[in-house]
């Protein structure tokens, strides 16, 4: 018996040791990213420098509180929810990530549990890169991927985080934008060698509604649908009024898949530590 408890002891260690491991390198990512921004600007983001944008868009700062606030280097969010694969039944997750604004990039750690065995899933948005992770226990590799096509899928999600939960960022002079009627606008995000635009759909209160795109690959066959992010349940945090809930749906030739319920938990913005 006793070896059998020993042996028990010794393969929770090494579940322990991969768990801790894997997400040791999300750690150091984000340190790293956090010391590089810390001596970016925090002036206030003011009614001039919103006047170069549609004003649909315009409308949209000013409904969230991000007029007359710090301008947004960075942020923090924390997410519970479900995903599932098509054909698959849903899982239950929690994630942290982290997003930086000056020099894009996006790291996010996500843990889940299918049929009880941990799963723990780390993307990488950096330099234009993106590299996807999940690994069973930290340790045994279940999807790896990275290449042209997840640069430009992770270049749309990056883009889409900004318009929902940092709107005071869309000042930035990477995006171009076309007003397409007095509820929504098409915009162009230019990210290095990566260009992807997506139409964002607002209601006539300025709530932003929707984001929809043609530019982002779906992981499991690496082709291209349409994507889009229904959002709602607006709530004040940090005296910003940004959406706590939203889904991501895929477009498929044969309907539309909802493959990500997202609650919104926590978020932090110009965060200086991890």
């Amino acid at each position: 018996m006793k070896y059998f408890i020993g042996f028990i002891v010794i393969i929770l260690v090494i579940i322990f040791w991969g768990l801790r491991k894997f997400e040791a390198q999300f750690e150091e990512d984000v340190k790293n990213k956090i010391i590089s921004s810390a001596e970016e600007s925090n002036d206030l983001l003011m009614e001039a420098d919103i006047q170069h944008l549609p004003n649909t868009v315009q409308k949209y700062l000013k409904y969230v509180g991000a007029v007359n606030k710090p301008k947004i280097r960075n942020f923090r969010i924390e997410f519970e929810g479900e995903m599932r694969d098509k054909g698959k039944d849903w899982f239950k997750f929690k994630s942290v990530q982290y997003n930086f604004i000056t020099n894009p990039s996006r790291q996010f750690f996500m843990e889940a549990k299918i049929f009880g065995v941990p799963v723990l899933g780390y993307h990488n948005y950096q330099n234009v890169t993106a590299n996807m992770d999940i690994r069973l226990f930290g340790l045994l590799a279940v999807v790896q991927a990275k290449g042209d096509e997840l640069n430009m899928a992770e270049t749309v999600t990056v883009f889409n985080d900004l318009c929902m939960f940092a709107p005071a960022a869309l000042i930035d002079k990477k995006i171009q934008w076309e007003t397409i009627d007095e509820l929504s606008v098409k915009a162009t995000f230019v990210n290095g060698s990566q260009k992807i635009s997506a139409i964002l759909l607002f209601n006539e209160l300025g709530q932003l509604i929707n984001f929809i795109s043609d530019d982002r690959y779906a992981v499991s066959d690496m082709k291209r649908y349409r994507f889009s992010t229904p959002i709602n349940n607006y709530k004040v945090i940090n005296n910003q009024n940004i959406p706590t809930y939203g889904e991501a749906v895929w477009h498929y030739p044969d309907g539309e898949f909802v493959y990500g319920k997202f609650n919104l938990k926590k978020i932090d913005y110009n965060v200086n530590s991890f």
